[in-house]
């Protein structure tokens, strides 16, 4: 692949000092250390090693890349390996994809509640998916889920919305067959929708009454709990989305459609188009979306915590069926609603992300036989 003409760290190089003495108020340590890391990646100010070639003696100089987590160069191995495994865990079933998003009015909380209200995002979906799956009314099985939090949209605006992939049926409650689910169907949208939408917000009423949440500029008068409930009593009558549909190119196209923001930025280098000698709106709004969205996902998996020094606003968890060692006899976990707790992040704290489940859970291979039974 041939390198871009422009590079969000041209930008950086070019204008990034002037626009941090312009936005100085604004900037964190982390946002400052970020912006570095992109503008001596892959240059002598890093060190590098030479390459030779044992036939022709052709030597070639390769810089030493930042491997920061917000840099739009160094993670595509990293979203490979993830893509890889999660096509591994992937069953011979149908599957759905899901999208929760959270309203509007949501979202100006969530910005200023990262970790609190994310959290309670996936926790919510989770619930949701779960609680409705195990239904006898609707597919009566426990469900895995991989899902994704997206926290902005295509105009690169703060936008929270979580994307699920779900296989279509689950383990039966006494953990020894495969219950399919309609096929072209999973499970009813409105339904899922209702339940979100009262999950989250009583969720969020708790996180309120127990001191959780902080509010500032437009948002302060939230900080009392009356003018908090007259500021949720319309989102609790109007219909929040739920997107549910079967993908039409299979799972693997939509893992690879995550996969390329679960390890990189919102601005890749080959949105850079336009490059002036002053300071152009372009440049600056390219270095403004770059360092203050900076939406990377971090991939976590069941009961594991992320041992990295994590400094992004954006998450990935796997509900899945996880890929552990336990017994080579299927066995269904008690309840994926022993879900806990989800711990996210803003920039720039160390998190950990913790899931507790009653009961062993069966790996990938065993749930292969399950769904080979069942057909």
């Amino acid at each position: 692949m041939s390198r871009p003409k422009l590079e969000v760290a041209d930008i950086f190089r070019r204008h990034g000092a002037a626009w941090r003495a312009a936005n100085k108020a604004h900037l964190s340590l982390g946002q400052r250390r970020v912006m570095t890391a992109i503008e001596v990646c892959r240059t002598a100010d890093l060190g590098g090693h030479v390459e030779r070639c044992e036939d022709c003696a052709h030597t070639r100089i390769a810089y030493n890349s930042c491997r920061n987590r917000h840099c739009p160069k160094c993670q595509w191995p990293a979203a490979a390996a993830w893509l890889a495994a999660r096509e591994a865990e992937l069953l011979p079933v149908p599957y759905f994809h899901i999208v929760f998003t959270l309203p509007a009015a949501i979202g100006a909380i969530a910005y200023q509640n990262k970790p609190n209200v994310y959290g309670r995002l996936f926790a919510a979906a989770a619930e949701t998916l779960t609680t409705i799956a195990a239904d006898r009314k609707h597919l009566g099985a426990d469900i895995g889920v991989t899902a994704v939090l997206h926290s902005w949209g295509q105009n690169l605006q703060h936008h929270p919305h979580v994307h699920c992939i779900v296989p279509g049926g689950g383990i039966s409650p006494d953990g020894k067959r495969w219950i399919a689910c309609r096929p072209g169907f999973f499970l009813p949208v409105r339904v899922l929708s209702r339940l979100f939408r009262r999950l989250f917000l009583q969720g969020l009423e708790a996180m309120h009454a127990a001191g959780e949440l902080q509010f500032f500029t437009d948002l302060a008068t939230l900080k009392d709990a009356d003018e908090f409930r007259a500021y949720l009593a319309p989102l609790q009558t109007t219909e929040w989305v739920v997107y549910a549909k079967k993908p039409f190119a299979g799972p693997k196209q939509v893992l690879a459609y995550l996969a390329r923001y679960t390890h990189r930025v919102a601005i890749a280098n080959s949105a850079c188009s336009i490059l002036t000698r002053p300071m152009s709106v372009s440049a600056g709004r390219t270095i403004g979306r770059a360092v203050v969205t900076r939406a990377r996902s971090c991939a976590w998996t069941l009961a594991s915590s992320c041992d990295a020094s994590c400094s992004t606003c954006c998450r990935t968890v796997s509900i899945a069926f996880a890929t552990t060692a336990s017994s080579p006899t299927p066995i269904a976990p008690t309840s994926w609603r022993s879900v806990e707790a989800y711990s996210m992040c803003p920039l720039p704290r160390r998190i950990a992300m913790t899931m507790t489940v009653a009961q062993a859970v069966p790996t990938t291979s065993c749930l292969r036989v399950l769904v080979a039974e069942a057909a």
